[in-house]
């Protein structure tokens, strides 16, 4: 049996990766209802709500804007922080030294003006980061790291050319977005869109998945008439057969 993987077999193998191949026929079925598509086409083959594939919990909440006040306060910060830092062309050792003078000074005021007012001067409350803090962030950074490294090492090594085309060309589509923008601001862009486009996925996501569905059909039509007119009648070697 030939092991060469034919042309048709790849853009199927694509349009699989974000659809589920079972449900696949809904795209050429035009006369179904709306209701009963939206129903049945899901994105990546999703099953679940978009809250519990987002992980639940108080993370999925704050992008999925459950509660309007802190979800706006995460953004607004952000938001601050990157204008800072790309507008404002501050560095980080200039915010951490401005920081650090604002905290200082605010406790030398309390220091001293609780002893003009009291007959003793009030303690002043320390500021201690706990050990563990630290050491819980190392281990989930580098855990993260290990995973994303594991990940690449499995997509190289285990033989799926779909997986590895894919990743290939993620990490190229990456490395062009970073010719057009910097560090901080393409992890701006993802944070905005982290919390933006969850939440309107959810809001709009029959249309989305309908959308997303047709023009995934169009693009498999488009390439069988391409394959029937042009592909089919290019001449191939013959692959080798194995007993």
């Amino acid at each position: 049996m030939s092991e060469k993987t034919t042309a048709d077999n790849l853009i199927e193998n694509l349009v699989d990766t974000f659809v589920d191949k079972k449900k696949s026929v809904s795209f050429f079925e035009d006369d179904k209802s709306d209701s009963v598509s939206s129903q049945i086409n899901r994105l990546f083959g999703r099953q679940k709500p978009v809250h519990h594939v987002l992980g639940g919990g108080k993370s999925a909440d704050v992008l999925l804007w459950r509660n309007k006040k802190i979800s706006a306060s995460v953004l607004t910060s952000a938001t601050i922080v990157w204008v800072l830092f790309e507008w404002l062309n501050y560095n980080f050792l200039t915010i951490l030294c401005f920081a650090l003078v604002l905290v200082m000074l605010a406790q030398f005021l309390w220091s001293n003006a609780s002893g003009m007012f009291n007959s003793s001067p009030s303690n002043v409350p320390r500021l201690v980061l706990p050990e563990e803090l630290f050491v819980n962030i190392a281990t989930v950074v580098g855990g993260k790291v290990n995973m994303g490294l594991r990940f690449l090492q499995d997509a190289a090594c285990g033989g799926n050319l779909k997986q590895f085309l894919v990743v290939v060309g993620c990490l190229f589509a990456g490395a062009v977005i970073g010719t057009w923008f910097n560090f901080i601001s393409v992890i701006y862009i993802g944070f905005v869109a982290a919390h933006t486009l969850p939440v309107l996925y959810e809001k709009y996501e029959d249309e989305v998945d309908n959308f997303v569905y047709k023009v995934l059909g169009q693009m498999q039509n488009q390439y069988r008439n391409l394959d029937t007119s042009v592909l089919s009648k290019i001449p191939k070697g013959k692959g080798k057969k194995h007993e």
